[in-house]
């Protein structure tokens, strides 16, 4: 069921199709749509089932019943009516394999399901389309064939009317063969002239086409050109708008690059006033000593003396390591400094290279350009050249042409004399075969008379 190669309609289009293509009469006005939904009728599906293999295989429904019993069968009316459900259960499962269901069974035909009646009769369905598309291109295949046939016919019996008349027109009389023969010889030196002038009349068309070709081959080329030139127009632009672009960029980076230089400047003058405090206050440290001194001589106080001088040596320490810190920041600060100026002349060292190369490469582009433009000219010289030797060619061709013609003229005129000298020694002919019958029949009443007379 999963598997299917056909489409499984719905129910009111089957009972629509069966109604128009396989039932008719009073059986298609009866089928509806409650008797395949939602429990279909079996006494409805064998009737389908009958008219589809009636349809395809002319197997009446009254055949369904006459199967031969054998004469030793108790009671054969037994056996009526399960022999005609039997015959199309037989019947159905063969035709049903060319529809590509091979699991039918009685139960499809004695207590049929919804779903499993719906995809047979859509197997059905999808091989009587498929059948009536075959009958109808056979029934065309069959009537193209008829019709070539009496083609084929008629064209044979022309053919052989033909033949006779060329038959008779090809004979020559032995009296004229001396005549037929030099106009012959006339003709075919005609007709090998005729055929040398269209091999130099080809040669030429077939050189004209060449030069055509040539004359394309350049054109496109023309044209790549110009989309080159219109790109290194656009390029250009591009180049030309960078070139506007990067005084600004510069500018810029200067100004940011300046900026920097002047937070540095600043940084480094706090320093120094940073050093200055630092030192008024190692003075003002100093005079404290001299103070703490003079106190430690009034006091005679050792000890406090000890902690006051231990405690200045700790402030001088860390002092001393204040100012190394200081002096580390500096020498960043510098290295910065130096790092950043050659950032800088680096920038400005790849900022003229690349303005040496732009003018390098506007220079090789108005070259290439001009370049270029002079080929283009050059092309259009060769054009025009070519052009003129085209017209040339078209003037011999015309004239060749004419020539061709003037030789066509004075051919007809050369056989429509040939045919009027054939005519008239052909009635030349007749009235000397008129003329000897005439002679003879009078020769033959002289001698009549002679005989008579004798």
């Amino acid at each position: 069921m999963a598997d299917n190669t056909f489409p499984v309609y719905d129910v009111d289009f089957i009972v629509n199709y069966y109604r128009n293509e396989v039932l008719t009469g009073q059986e298609a006005r009866k089928v509806s749509k409650g008797d395949l939904s939602p429990v279909p009728k079996p006494e409805v599906v064998q009737t389908i089932y009958m008219r589809v293999l009636y349809l395809v295989s002319r197997f009446g429904p009254e055949c369904h019943s006459m199967v031969p019993l054998s004469e030793d069968i108790q009671n054969p009316t037994y056996h009526e009516g399960a022999a005609a459900i039997l015959s199309l259960f037989n019947r159905m499962k063969q035709f049903l394999q060319m529809c590509l269901m091979y699991d039918f069974s009685l139960n499809d035909l004695l207590a049929p399901k919804k779903q499993r009646t719906l995809v047979i009769l859509s197997a059905i369905m999808n091989f009587l389309k498929f059948r009536k598309e075959r009958l109808e291109r056979m029934l065309e295949t069959r009537a193209v064939l008829r019709a070539a046939k009496e083609k084929q016919e008629l064209f044979n019996k022309g053919i052989r009317d033909l033949e006779k008349k060329i038959q008779l027109l090809t004979t020559i009389p032995p009296e004229q063969q001396a005549e037929a023969e030099r106009l012959a010889a006339d003709l075919s030196e005609l007709q090998a002239n005729i055929r040398q002038e269209y091999k130099e009349g080809n040669a030429i068309s077939e050189s004209v086409a060449e030069l055509k070709a040539k004359m394309a081959e350049k054109q496109q080329r023309l044209a790549q050109v110009k989309v080159e030139v219109g790109e290194l127009k656009e390029e250009i632009t591009k180049i030309k708008s960078q070139i506007v672009e990067s005084p600004e960029e510069l500018k810029s980076q200067m100004e940011k690059m300046r900026e920097t230089v002047k937070n540095i400047k600043k940084s480094i003058t706090d320093t120094d006033e940073c050093v200055m405090e630092m030192q008024n206050r190692v003075e003002s440290v100093k005079h404290a000593e001299a103070q703490f001194q003079q106190l430690i001589v009034l006091l005679q106080d050792l000890e406090r003396g000890l902690n006051a001088n231990k405690q200045l040596q700790d402030e001088y320490q860390m002092l001393v390591s204040q100012n190394e810190k200081m002096e580390k920041e500096m020498k960043n600060l510098c290295i910065e400094e130096t790092q950043l100026k050659e950032a800088l002349d680096i920038r400005r060292d790849k900022e003229c290279k690349q303005s040496i190369r732009r003018q390098k490469r506007r220079e090789m582009k108005e070259q290439h350009v001009q370049g270029v433009l002079g080929q283009c000219d050059q092309i259009h010289q060769k054009r025009e050249e070519m052009a003129d030797k085209i017209q040339q060619i078209n003037g011999e061709t015309q004239q060749m042409k004419a020539n061709i013609k003037s030789l066509r003229e004075v051919c007809s005129i050369e056989t429509e004399k040939a045919q009027v000298l054939y005519d008239t020694l052909m009635a030349s002919i007749d009235e000397l075969n008129k003329k000897i019958e005439v002679h003879l029949e009078d020769l033959k009443l002289n001698l009549s008379k002679y005989s008579d007379s004798i």
